[in-house]
């Protein structure tokens, strides 16, 4: 064991803790057993076990290098023998141990999942990847992402004797920019919002006045995430997705409606929807609204929870004329990532004055 220095049980969130390993001056991170074949996923139990079940899944990690598994190898000893046979589901499985997005690894799942028909037993090379890449059922917004997400995965399958890389055989391609569609009648579709359920209509409120993402920040706020008075909400940088800091003064029009939710006997911890410590599911507020689009009168095509955020921006952006300030409310990692964003937006860049005339 004179390769390791430290294994640690390390906090990475509020309730959210990973396995920490040195090895030879490098550090490792493990989200779950699968990497010595230990089955389990200790974050998805309830917050006050998790710290308990790490530390035991830490014995396990030191019992496994005692028995002579290391970091730096490229296969797990787990009994499952198609991992030594796959290297791209064993690649797959590797990926999944990093703090990525639900989304995310989603998404990863999905492409291995087609991908290994297509490849049926064949050896994985760039030049079979971007055969299944190149298939005219792809849209170029398809293909770009499949592309992104296989580029992903390249550098652990080189780990397992992948040669090469799709980056020099199939290009991204350039796609037409969407234009978001904004909610003009914002006032009367919230008031139809809240007769149909008072969650979304919360949710919907703080996507507009917060100008958050509902699914991965508004869906798992805490009232300790406010201030006493609920006048300020603060995320943390693990919290959002730009990996910023986010501080956020709750307009009077969402104020009223959170003192009007909080119980006598709120904790710090307890989730706003739901009123426990666990927030609900991932798809909690798209199943709301697919349900409240089909009996919405006033919901136009292409309108999303999203369109209220598009529609709060848009708003800041009119009133202030600051790509700076744009950024901070919207909590964006670079004015270029606002500068796209505002692209996509029915917003009046330029006034008529600005524009030329004849005589």
């Amino acid at each position: 064991m004179e390769e390791l220095q430290a294994i640690l049980v390390t906090r990475v969130s509020k309730d959210r803790f990973c396995i920490t390993l040195r090895w030879s001056g490098a550090k490792y991170r493990y989200y779950n057993g699968d990497i010595i074949g230990v089955e389990g996923k200790p974050n998805l139990l309830p917050p006050k076990e998790r710290a308990t079940a790490f530390n035991h899944l830490k014995r396990q990690f030191v019992n496994a290098i005692q028995r002579g598994w290391s970091p730096d190898q490229n296969w797990s000893i787990s009994t499952k023998k198609e991992n030594f046979k796959n290297p791209l589901r064993r690649a797959l499985e590797i990926k999944l141990q990093s703090d990525y997005s639900y989304h995310y690894k989603n998404k990863l799942k999905w492409l291995v999942g087609n991908l290994e028909p297509f490849i049926k037993g064949k050896n994985l090379t760039p030049e079979l990847v971007s055969e299944y890449l190149s298939q005219p059922r792809w849209s170029p917004a398809m293909r770009n992402n499949l592309r992104s997400h296989f580029l992903s995965l390249e550098p652990e399958l080189k780990k397992l004797g992948y040669k090469g890389s799709i980056a020099t055989i199939i290009k991204r391609q350039r796609v037409a920019e969407q234009l978001h569609k904004p909610i003009h009648n914002i006032g009367e579709l919230l008031d139809e919002i809240e007769l149909f359920d008072t969650n979304l209509h919360l949710c919907c409120l703080l996507t507009y006045g917060c100008l958050l993402r509902p699914h991965r920040e508004i869906r798992l706020l805490t009232w300790g995430d406010f201030n006493q008075d609920l006048s300020v909400l603060s995320l943390a940088g693990s919290r959002t997705k730009g990996k910023r800091n986010r501080i956020v003064p709750v307009a009077p029009f969402i104020r009223s409606k959170l003192i009007d939710k909080r119980p006598p006997d709120w904790t710090r911890d307890m989730n706003i929807f739901s009123m426990n410590e666990a927030p609900f599911a991932i798809g909690y507020f798209n199943c709301l609204w697919t349900r409240f689009k089909q009996v919405s009168k006033l919901l136009e095509k292409d309108q999303t929870l999203y369109s209220f955020r598009h529609s709060g921006g848009i708003q800041v952006y009119e009133k202030t004329g600051s790509l700076i300030k744009l950024q901070q409310v919207m909590g964006h990692s670079s004015l270029q990532v606002s500068l796209t964003y505002l692209r996509g937006l029915e917003v009046r860049q330029l006034d008529p004055n600005d524009m030329p005339i004849f005589g």
